[in-house]
């Protein structure tokens, strides 16, 4: 065998190397006294990379037409497989959304089919360990006997134990409990007490023998009982309700566009109405159009001083708010507080300053976040524009914070003073349910997008997309929200990337400084409820708003990490509640899922949790849905806001409220009043 032979055989793996071992005929071909011939070598072909470069190359066989066939083939494939894993990625979303929302199963964030298994498993009373292992085990009856009820009474309005529990020998397995066949999963965990607190129960037995039906029913009487679910049905076995402060916003007007204190005596009568009321403390906007309403770094804050004089003399604990956006629109279509007269004095002779739509027309109500770095401001940067607001604040009432007066600031970061692009303004014809427009038109955030698209290696990618609607569109309508629509392309897919970022860096430089300026004061940020087109494949009007959360993205998390960053308190707002059910329907509207998401993501986190509700939500039905949101009854780890934040639509001494209705909202949040709520 000649040298280049061996080396083939060597290298191909199906040669034969047995013929090395065996005889040679003279006549054959590598016999030595015959004539050496060199053997033509079969053509391999080509696998793994080397078949993608062959291809790449161009026609190397007759075969080229099947080889290009073939790959297209395989390109149309790779497309059905990504609608599939997307269709079935929305479909796991809706039955997670489904579980958490009715079934109460406390499923992580990032749920996976692992979590559902053994969520339900452990629903239907299995063990699931954390490293899988499952089987079942049953309770001692004495252990099931002491959390049931032995007679047959209501439990709640829904809920009936229909028998007293035969007691049965400890060794015989086949105890039966008998519960109405209604009861739902969560009904089934209010009435027998968790395997977990077996220790807990084992000192009411004696000797592990069952104890009678009496018994039972006494020690379920002396156990503590958290309300169950209003209108469900279900109670549940926790901590006591827990006292959850609640602090009134002050309504505005008592302080003047010059900074002046206006009807201190309306206002000392205001606050006698809150005292009476048991309010924890007072929430005050800081107008920055207000205090730096004339001049650059020229500060008023007389009126704010005399403001927080009386309230001293109350001795309520005061939430103050760095308002960096304008506030209300009179008649003629004015702001009541607009932005700094010098700030718009700049916007006449650069509109850029402002955010602005496709269609180029600007809004007033904030400035856009790409000024952050621009020096276009008198000489100064945005975030340097607040950071001094801030640190005048933080100086001029350095004795209140001394004296504990001052218990927590608010840092408005965008439209309304919430983290948001200010896409839903009704000066520019916003209605609900519309998706709102894109706000990034203005000359600095669109040099931020050409940086971006150009250090992706996709310059015609720097523009916003033309098929996004207009601000009362519907998702359909359009071919960028629509159902597997542009917004989940690669394009599509980069600029919501860049859109959120945007936002997420402007929360990060401004809460930079805050940091700074209100060092060991608790700082909060408030995020928007934007429920509206929840149920949709894109989320449209919360992609608008600056919060890349489709189905297939979770457009939280992001956030939140830079809010734990700084140890900031989130606000959220409570809105949604008080839309009819056929409102909802229209707009695929899902209130309760979306604040499920961003309270739990908060938590995990490891955020405090506030709360807001919207203006209308201030009658009886739509107090009660905030305090099941504050007050989650099914949470396992018993968790709640720290703080509430009543907005008021008016000042309490006009009666624009039913005083009865605004007690037993605050008796509720402070533990007071436990369940069994009523309706006026």
């Amino acid at each position: 065998m000649n040298d280049d032979q061996s080396l083939r055989q060597d290298l191909d793996p199906q040669s034969d190397h047995s013929s090395d071992y065996l005889p040679q005929h003279p006549h054959h071909p590598s016999h030595p006294l015959q004539p050496q011939q060199q053997p033509q070598p079969q053509p391999r072909r080509p696998r793994g990379f080397a078949a993608t470069a062959a291809g790449s190359v161009g026609p190397t066989s007759p075969s080229t037409p099947t080889t290009n066939k073939g790959k297209r083939e395989r390109e149309r494939e790779k497309e059905r497989t990504k609608l599939r894993e997307r269709l079935r990625r929305s479909i796991t979303s809706r039955m997670l959304a489904g579980l958490r929302q009715y079934g109460n199963f406390p499923l992580p964030a990032r749920a996976d089919m692992n979590d559902v298994l053994a969520a339900l498993a452990r629903e239907a009373g299995w063990v699931v360990e954390a490293d899988g292992t499952t089987y079942r085990q049953s309770p001692p009856p004495s252990q099931i006997a002491m959390g049931m009820r032995s007679v047959e009474s209501p439990v709640s309005s829904g809920v009936r134990a229909t028998k007293s529990l035969e007691c049965h020998p400890p060794h015989n397995p086949s105890s039966v409990v008998r519960i109405d066949e209604s009861l739902s999963p969560a009904s089934l965990d209010s009435v027998v007490i968790a395997e977990r607190d077996t220790t807990k129960n084992e000192k009411f037995s004696s000797g592990g023998s069952p104890i009678n039906s009496v018994e039972a029913d006494q020690l379920m009487q002396d156990l503590p009982i958290r309300p169950g679910n209003h209108g469900i049905g279900t109670t549940a076995f926790s901590t006591p309700n827990p006292y959850v402060p609640l602090y009134v916003t002050l309504a505005t007007g008592f302080i003047n566009n010059y900074c002046q204190l206006v009807d201190p005596e309306g206002l000392r009568q205001e606050l006698t109405h809150m005292q009476s009321l048991s309010v924890d403390g007072v929430v005050v906007d800081c107008w920055w159009g207000i205090v730096e309403g004339w001049s650059p770094q020229k500060y008023v804050w007389s009126g704010y001083r005399g403001l927080f004089n009386i309230l001293r003399e109350f001795k309520f604990k005061l939430q103050v708010v760095m308002a960096f956006h304008e506030y209300g629109r009179s008649e003629s279509g004015e702001a009541l507080i607009p932005l700094p007269q010098w700030i718009l004095e700049i916007g006449k002779e650069n509109q850029d300053i402002f955010f602005t739509d496709r269609e180029g027309r600007r809004n007033t109500e904030c400035l856009s976040w790409g000024l952050d770095k621009e020096r276009v401001l008198h000489g100064r940067t945005g975030v340097e524009v607040y950071f001094d607001f801030m640190r005048s604040f933080r100086t001029e009432f350095d004795d209140l914070f001394a004296e504990g007066l001052i218990s927590a600031v608010e840092i408005g970061l965008g439209s309304s003073g919430e983290l948001k692009y200010p896409s839903f303004s009704g000066r520019m014809g916003w209605r609900y349910p519309g998706v709102g427009e894109f706000q990034c038109y203005d000359r600095y955030l669109q040099q931020s997008l050409r940086r971006a698209a150009k250090l992706r290696g996709h310059s015609f990618w720097a523009r916003g997309p033309d098929n996004a609607g207009e601000y009362n569109s519907r998702p359909h309508e359009t071919g960028f929200f629509c159902e597997r629509g542009d917004y989940d392309s690669y394009y599509g897919r980069f600029f919501l990337h860049w859109y959120a970022q945007s936002l997420i860096d402007h929360a990060d430089n401004v809460l930079s400084l805050a940091s700074l300026a209100f060092d060991e004061t608790k700082i909060i940020v408030k995020v928007p409820a934007v429920y509206w087109w929840y149920k949709t494949s894109s989320h449209a009007a919360e992609l608008t708003s600056g919060y890349y959360n489709p189905t297939n993205q979770d457009g939280y998390s992001p956030v939140f990490e830079v809010l734990k960053k700084h140890s900031v308190t989130v606000k959220f707002v409570c809105s949604g509640l008080h839309v009819s059910s056929q409102d909802n329907d229209e707009a695929l509207a899902d209130p309760e899922g979306l604040s499920w998401q961003v309270l739990n993501l908060a938590w995990d986190q490891g955020l405090l949790v506030a709360g807001e509700n919207a203006l209308s939500c201030f009658d009886r039905d739509g107090c009660m849905r905030i305090v099941e949101m504050v007050k989650p009854r099914n949470d396992p780890d018993h968790r709640h806001f720290s703080c509430f934040v009543y907005q008021q639509p008016a000042p309490l001494v006009q009666g624009a409220i039913c005083f009865s209705e605004l007690d037993f909202f605050i008796k509720c949040m402070h533990g007071e009043i436990a369940g069994d709520l009523v309706s006026c």
